[in-house]
């Protein structure tokens, strides 16, 4: 077949890189060669339109254990002995156009690239995106992504520990669904991504030991994923569906196992999930890594469907399947174990010395291509787009509050924002996922602002589980819409928030950043502004970025989706005794607000849903700020001042205060505070605030340690009466009906049962 620069075209490379192409190679590439271009040099692999962007952001430091992007997720060390493990990832294209398998599989390949480190997963989580839910296909979509990543997380056995959900119109073609999954790991026992001798052995050795294909065999699902995901959504992507892989987690629970047996023997040199691109990717990654080549038998790779084509084999992103890289002379060890745990297993090839990577069937040579040049850091291209600012900032500079009239009935108000979509229960979705299987689940009976999970290992005197992962996903895009730059730091503020509010201290940072279309000058600005916004917030909380995903391209003929980088944080409670709730305790305790309660109604769920405003700025925001309330905080909460605590974020303070309300179904009495409008003091969402509860006997204490910060006694805790202003405004029990009816409200049983049927 001749390969021309229409044929690169049409596996979406650009004339002049299929230039730079021939240019590497030294001649014009084969259909082989070129799919594997095409397929590593995918926005989805190669990063090519933002790594120089992320290279600014805090790539070390804190307690990391490995640089950003050394390995296949973060590593960062929570003491005795151990390290946690997390990444966050999208699967947003498959999803879109099937959810079930777009979902299942996006949690299936984000828990292997925990486990392909040595780390066994203890936790999933999850940020989720979606249309107008009152329409048919926005409740397909919700249908399918949430039955894909319950039915992948239950069977696998991993709990889904916490997440966030939003709904908005932008969303109605491409929702974004992105998965996390956090592990724990002995240090020192963790497995690289690459191929050479030993772990500790300098690169560029390695000649001649084996690699080895493991897990699911090889089919024609996936083919074409990676670049599938590099490009826009149109009504035409239905057409992409085999790019969408099918997953299996019965399987994916034996390469577990099969996996962390076989790293304890010591045979194991490297490991890599076969992901985007499949084992092209994985084999031009890990030579790269390692300063060599290797020479790989495709017909030698199991597979599930016949005849396969080199290029079919080089691209599949069939699920469940690893490359392993072992020592010389161990190949039958390794071979046993996987032959036990029946799970295929077959040498493929083996490592050369001169960084090429060359490929065969049946003995005829069908690839040849340096590794290096394939890769991200090596020879992928690197570019850096045009960006201005978006012609919408200039809506929001014209809003004014002042033309926004203070509702004279605000129970009403406070009615409909219990019931809008994004801030209501989300119970129907949560119901739907094992939340206790592997028992380090310490949040379901005590709610606390971020998902708390156990550090088995860790113990007191009396033999009890002494360490927690505070583990939480943030980001209001609607804020990041608005001002990318504030948006972002306060996407970042908000988990380092809620983790404090849990009783833990941030650790570090993985991201997953979901955006249009990079070569659209004002998606662009976006992203480049969130990135200096998520930087500059990492620094001041000492959360360095330990790695992540870019997801461009979330964009159809109506538009991008709001600007949503979602942030992935993990935070360290030393000792699980000092883990916060956000539940009210007691009647009569004293309800307090911590930081600057300000006269601000932008960019909330109370303007843009229940006014109808669009455009307007980003809340009040200030790092500093942000940074002394987070302290003080913490050390409330470790001399046991204070009894619960909950940030306010969507829906304001009324809203934080309901929430805290609900779990014992205790009230609250609060006066509203004077010079700030009624509808700002209960809906507004300015930053930096948080709601906690004080007991009449620790009040003078209470009040001492923050004299000097700002905070304000707006009220008591209840029996069950909500009382604003003197006003009575029902119980709490009626308020706690509707916030967990809304969402099956909108998906009667008749809706609800329709959507799941076309799954």
């Amino acid at each position: 077949m001749q390969v021309t620069a229409e044929t690169a075209r049409q596996l979406r490379l650009t004339e002049e890189e299929f230039e730079l192409i021939k240019k590497k190679l030294g001649r014009t590439p084969n259909f082989n060669e070129l799919c594997a271009f095409s397929g590593m040099w995918s926005e989805h692999c190669s990063y090519k339109n933002s790594i120089t962007w992320l290279k600014t952001l805090p790539r070390e430091g804190g307690r990391m254990l490995v640089k950003a992007g050394e390995e296949n997720a973060g590593l960062m060390d929570i003491g005795d002995g151990l390290g946690v493990v997390f990444k966050i990832e999208s699967h947003n294209h498959p999803s879109a156009i099937e959810p079930f398998q777009g979902a299942a599989t996006g949690v299936g390949g984000i828990h292997r690239d925990i486990f392909t480190m040595g780390a066994r997963p203890i936790a999933s989580l999850n940020s989720l995106r979606f249309g107008n839910l009152d329409e048919d296909k926005t409740q397909h979509l919700l249908a399918g992504v949430v039955h894909g990543i319950g039915h992948y997380g239950n069977c696998f056995g991993v709990p889904t520990v916490g997440g966030e959900i939003y709904f908005d119109e932008c969303y109605h073609s491409n929702p974004l669904v992105n998965a996390m999954s956090v592990g724990i790991v002995n240090v020192g026992e963790t497995v690289s991504a690459t191929a050479k001798a030993r772990l500790n052995d300098s690169v560029g050795q390695g000649t001649g030991n084996p690699v080895l294909f493991v897990g699911s065999a090889t089919g024609k699902d996936g083919i074409g994923g990676a670049s599938f995901a590099s490009a826009d959504i149109t009504e035409d992507s239905i057409e992409d569906l085999p790019a969408v892989q099918v997953g299996d987690p019965f399987q994916e629970k034996k390469l577990l196992e099969a996996c962390l047996e076989v790293i304890k023997t010591g045979a194991v040199i490297g490991m890599q999930d076969m992901g985007a691109a499949g084992i092209i990717c994985s084999t031009a990654e890990m030579s790269a890594k390692g300063e060599v080549g290797m020479r790989i038998d495709l017909d030698k790779v199991p597979t599930r469907q016949k005849n396969m084509k080199a290029w079919e084999l080089l691209l599949s992103e069939s699920q469940e399947r690893m490359l392993l890289v072992a020592e010389k002379g161990k190949e039958k060890e390794i071979i046993d174990i996987f032959s036990k745990w029946d799970l295929p297993c077959s040498v493929i090839g083996e490592v050369t010395d001169d960084g090429l990577l060359r490929f065969y069937m049946h003995g005829e040579l069908e690839a040849e291509i340096p590794a290096f040049e394939l890769v991200l850091g090596g020879g992928a291209p690197q570019y850096e787009r045009e960006y201005r600012e978006p012609q919408y900032f200039s809506e929001i500079k014209k809003f004014d509050p002042a033309l926004v009239p203070v509702p004279e009935n605000l129970k009403s108000v406070a009615e409909k924002i219990i019931q809008i979509p994004s801030i209501a229960s989300k119970r129907w979705i949560y119901t739907q996922y094992d939340s206790t299987v592997g028992t380090v689940n310490a949040s379901t009976n005590a709610p606390s602002d971020a998902a708390i999970a156990l550090v088995k290992g860790t113990t007191t005197g009396s033999g009890e589980t002494k360490k927690a992962l505070a583990l939480t996903t943030d980001c209001n895009s609607r804020y990041v819409f608005a001002d990318p730059y504030k948006g972002t730091m306060i996407a970042v503020s908000e988990a380092a928030r809620n983790i404090v509010c849990s009783g833990g201290q941030p650790l570090g940072v993985t991201n997953c950043l979901n955006f249009g279309n990079p070569y659209d000058p004002e998606v662009y600005y976006q992203f480049v502004h969130a990135i200096k916004g998520m930087g500059e917030a990492c620094r001041k909380f000492d959360t360095p970025v330990t790695g992540g995903n870019v997801s461009f391209y979330n964009q159809n003929p109506e538009g991008p989706v709001y600007p949503t980088p979602t942030i992935g944080m993990v935070g360290l409670i030393e000792d699980i005794k000092n883990k916060m709730t956000l539940d009210f305790k007691e009647e009569g305790d004293l309800i307090y607000v911590i930081g600057n309660i300000t006269d601000d109604i932008n960019c909330s769920e109370y303007l843009h849903k229940v006014c109808e405003a669009k455009y307007s700025p980003a809340p009040y925001f200030d790092l500093d700020e942000e940074f002394i309330l987070q302290q003080k905080l913490f050390t409330l909460i470790q001399n046991g001042l204070i009894r619960s605590a909950h940030d306010i974020s969507e829906g304001g303070l009324f809203l934080a205060l309901c929430e805290s309300g609900f779990n014992k179904e205790l009230g609250f009495s609060i006066i509203t505070k004077g010079g700030i409008r009624k509808d700002a003091f209960l809906f507004g969402e300015g930053q930096s605030r948080v709601v906690v509860t004080v007991s009449l006997n620790q009040k003078e204490l209470f009040e001492k340690f923050m004299t000097g910060f700002p905070f304000e006694n707006i009220g008591v805790v209840t029996s069950g009466e909500i009382v604003v202003d003197g006003d009575f405004w029902g119980t709490m029990d009626w308020w706690k009906e509707e916030y967990d009816n809304t969402i099956e409200n909108y998906l009667s049983k008749e809706k609800a049962g329709s959507a799941l049927s076309s799954i």
